[in-house]
């Protein structure tokens, strides 16, 4: 495709994208789920496992496959705004003084679903059509236990944000247990890619440089950022000429956490945690926010649909194997946080939000996914197994979590509304 073919091609596809994940976003608020898990179903819904199903040929030219690659980098931008806000939000003295418990909720999180990820592996890796040729048994053990040991840090931090629990207790204990959790995974990852013919310093560098650029942004960087929040304040509002200096350093930020191979996401997040608050923070959000999550996050949840083919789910013995994963999924994350927040004090209701929230996997999920796909790790029915994982352990967070918490909360005024609600 020409240069103007591939224009002509996205300027359609955002169209359809849009309109799309609006519908189904809004059809998903009534059905009190939040906006951005209907977003994530929609773009399953436009992928092969459906409009495709029905419409092959109109999705092949609205999709054609040179365009996918614009849509790619469309998607990690989307992304890496969308947790860098996440960062902005992050209520770090919360989180500190939350910390003890955050890392035992975030370990008891992994090691759980990885030890049941692994089993599964061993078990899978001789059914024929999941795992590459290519992968061993040590590979395959690694990746599904990275994949099951993942939590839905994005998706997870907007469901706080529509629950209503910014800024709690609760709220950032979760989010916290979540960002350590998953930056443990990606060192997982680390290791199965650089197993797989790409290198040990692929590992290295992952582990090493992230540990490096973390305590760099959170130290020195934080210091230097705190400049952008005082000249904001002078100014009385963020002027074009700050925002572009920030979107510098988030760029520079995304960069490196891309490029020493953790991703993108905890770039961003770790320099929105390093943020100026204040007024900063909050026109910084004003500004930027609306087209991140309307206009470019959905670029993402599309670009994993269009790899997933729910289809390949379609004998008995490949819905047993997406009966166990889920099961395996639930009972390993929600189960194991659940039991670490009982063993650190918190009461029972609190420990089961704690693991109804944490069980979600949705966006990170994607990504560690579409990496094993592209990488050659998991062939795509493996791949459609996990998405559909992602789907439904991501669709049980919310209802759980009203269920086991948010109702009886809300009823005693220790939790207001939720923003849709309201």
């Amino acid at each position: 495709m020409t240069n103007a073919q591939l224009s002509v091609a996205f300027f359609l596809q955002m169209f359809f994208i849009l309109a799309v994940c609006r519908v189904v976003g809004l059809m998903a608020r009534r059905l009190g789920q939040p906006q951005v898990v209907g977003e994530m179903i929609a773009g399953v819904f436009m992928g092969p496992s459906l409009f495709g199903f029905f419409f092959h040929d109109l999705q092949q030219q609205l999709f054609p496959p040179e365009s996918l690659k614009v849509l790619y980098v469309g998607a990690q931008l989307g992304v890496g705004i969308y947790m860098f806000l996440v960062g902005v939000e992050f209520n770090t003295a919360t989180f500190l003084s939350r910390a003890r418990s955050a890392a035992s909720v975030s370990i008891a999180g992994m090691i759980a679903p990885f030890v049941f990820g692994a089993g599964l592996a061993i078990l899978l890796i001789k059914v024929p059509g999941l795992f590459s040729e290519k992968a061993s048994v040590f590979e395959a053990v690694l990746f599904l236990g990275a994949a099951m040991a993942i939590t839905a840090f994005p998706m997870l931090a907007r469901i706080i944000y529509e629950r209503g629990l910014t800024g709690t207790s609760l709220g950032t204990l979760a989010l916290a247990a979540g960002a350590i959790g998953d930056a443990g995974a990606w060192c997982v990852l680390a290791i199965v890619l650089a197993s797989f013919g790409a290198g040990p310093m692929v590992a290295v560098k992952a582990i090493v440089g992230g540990t490096a650029y973390g305590v760099f942004v959170l130290t020195i960087g934080r210091r230097l950022l705190k400049r952008l929040g005082a000249a904001t304040e002078r100014a009385g509002k963020l002027t074009p000429g700050l925002l572009a200096i920030t979107l510098m350093f988030f760029m520079l930020a995304v960069w490196t956490t891309d490029a020493i191979g953790i991703h993108a996401v905890f770039g961003g997040f770790l320099l929105g945690i390093a943020m100026p608050r204040g007024l900063f923070a909050r026109e910084l959000q004003r500004q930027i926010e609306p087209f991140a999550v309307v206009f470019l996050l959905p670029m993402f949840f599309t670009f994993s649909g269009l790899n997933t083919q729910l289809n390949m789910v379609n004998n008995p013995q490949m819905l047993l194997i997406a009966l166990a994963v889920l099961a395996a999924a639930c009972l390993g994350k929600g189960g194991a946080c659940w039991a670490a927040a009982r063993w650190h004090g918190e009461d029972n209701r609190t420990a089961l939000a704690i693991g109804a929230l944490m069980n979600a996997r949705g966006l990170m999920e994607l990504i560690i996914i579409n990496i094993g796909l592209q990488k050659g790790v998991i062939l795509p029915a493996l791949f459609s197994i996990m998405v559909l994982m992602a789907v439904v352990t991501t669709l049980m967070a919310s209802p759980m979590f009203e269920w086991v918490y948010g109702r009886h909360a809300r009823k005693l005024g220790q939790l207001g509304a939720a923003p849709a609600e309201a």
